[in-house]
């Protein structure tokens, strides 16, 4: 295994874990879908799959993950939009 190949891995798994950890305190109330937080650990945790995938080519995977990184950026958009026009 290459250096390249674990750096992969490594950004992949901290994707995983991301993602899992961002669901895991939605869920427990610790975060709402208008959480900056929340969109952020997605976005990233998205872009370690995106990586991830494309190292391998699987391409699903991959496209899927660079559509939850815009679903992430949208949000966080709309929510930086809301709170410059709130003050």
């Amino acid at each position: 295994m290459t250096t390249a190949d674990i750096v992969v891995e490594v950004v992949g798994w901290t994707g995983a874990t991301l993602i899992l950890l961002a669901y895991l305190l939605l869920s427990a109330g610790k975060f709402t879908g208008q959480s900056p937080a929340y969109q952020w650990m997605n976005v990233f945790g998205g872009a370690g799959f995106v990586i991830n995938g494309w190292w391998h080519g699987a391409l699903p995977s991959a496209v899927l993950n660079v559509i939850w990184v815009i679903i992430g950026g949208v949000a966080l958009w709309q929510i930086r939009s809301k709170q410059s026009s709130s003050t």
